[in-house]
């Protein structure tokens, strides 16, 4: 951890923070909510020693990025989220890449399907965790299909009104707030009723799940007291948006090798269809080069956290594929790095 390198780099108008580390082809690791950079500690070790330059940025309105209006939902929808990470790789990809590799997680995941959809030319491959593409329903918005589906309390209808759920998280603390998302493991629709959250009392004791240390508690809750949690609530304020920006891909596949991997605990895997979407052949035909589906017994949402030695194994197995083609993509030049152990 004390190896990997932190750096802002100017685009797209923002300033985005990346935590690097490694020589070879580039890795762009995408995190979720809420997460940071940080998510990924696990994964850029493993990959920096297994012959990749692993970047993990925090996306607009997330730790130490800065640039984007937190208090402005309009400017985190899919477009413009794709459009910072566009301009990140065109800044940091190796002198002879056209393509990088692109790993993400939760609303890294949504964005790294969006990056694939309008940018395809920009990604070698893709490895999503826990959230599986969402074709655009052109009959119905999904804040108002969610809200008819789950009711007022589903958390992602609980994250529209701009301050509320803010104000419950200032009450609740942001240690808590961390703690609760992160050992929340039922597996069906997240509900969080007014004044009453998780269920947990303010008093109560924070208790963590074994996969996440103290210490890493007061690393994320340091950067989300100073940032709030305004600027990753947008993404869910954003979804009607992307809706209405986005008619022009109705219909249209994701056309980049992927792998995907969830737990079968997980939230997202027992909600809104998606488990008989991905056993059913609509995840197939939506993404016809998705070249393999793993599903983890007894894992939740945090996957590539409460499983690092597992997930870091899948993708290095999934990406070597790609390593010597297109001449190692250049990079480096001395032709004994370009193996990829």
């Amino acid at each position: 951890m004390e190896k990997i390198q932190h750096k802002m780099v100017p685009a797209n108008g923002i300033n985005i923070h990346i935590a690097e580390l490694g020589n070879g082809p580039t890795i762009i690791l995408i995190h979720g909510f809420p997460e940071l950079w940080y998510t990924w500690r696990h994964q850029i070790v493993y990959l920096a020693s297994h012959g990749y330059r692993a970047i993990a940025p925090d996306l607009r309105g997330f730790g130490d990025t800065t640039g984007a209006p937190p208090n402005d939902a309009t400017k985190f929808t899919t477009l413009h989220v794709v459009g910072d990470l566009v301009a990140l790789i065109d800044a940091v990809k190796g002198p002879s890449e056209d393509k990088v590799f692109i790993v993400a997680h939760d609303w890294g995941a949504v964005m790294a399907w969006a990056l694939c959809l309008y940018r395809p030319d920009k990604v070698k491959a893709l490895v999503n965790l826990s959230v599986p593409f969402s074709p655009r329903n052109p009959k119905y918005k999904p804040v108002d299909a969610l809200r008819a589906l789950y009711g007022d309390d589903y958390y992602i209808v609980r994250f529209q009104e701009p301050g509320e759920i803010e104000g419950e998280f200032e009450v609740w603390g942001t240690e808590r707030v961390l703690s609760d998302f992160y050992n929340f493991r039922t597996p069906g629709p997240l509900f969080l009723p007014k004044g009453v959250g998780f269920g947990t009392s303010p008093n109560d004791p924070i208790n963590l799940p074994w996969w996440f240390t103290k210490e890493d508690l007061e690393y994320c809750s340091s950067k989300f007291k100073k940032t709030g949690f305004t600027g990753g609530l947008n993404y869910y304020r954003a979804l009607n948006i992307n809706w209405e920006l986005t008619a022009a891909w109705t219909g249209a596949q994701v056309k980049v090798p992927v792998k995907f991997i969830i737990g079968d605990v997980d939230l997202t895997y027992n909600t809104m269809g998606n488990k008989d979407y991905i056993a059913k052949g609509g995840f197939k035909k939506d993404v016809p080069l998705l070249e393999d589906v793993v599903i983890l017994e007894g894992v939740g949402h945090f996957i590539h956290e409460e499983k690092p030695d597992e997930i870091n194994q899948h993708i290095h197995q999934f990406l070597k594929q790609f390593g010597t083609q297109s001449g190692c993509f250049g990079v480096p030049p001395n032709l004994a790095d370009c193996v990829i152990s």
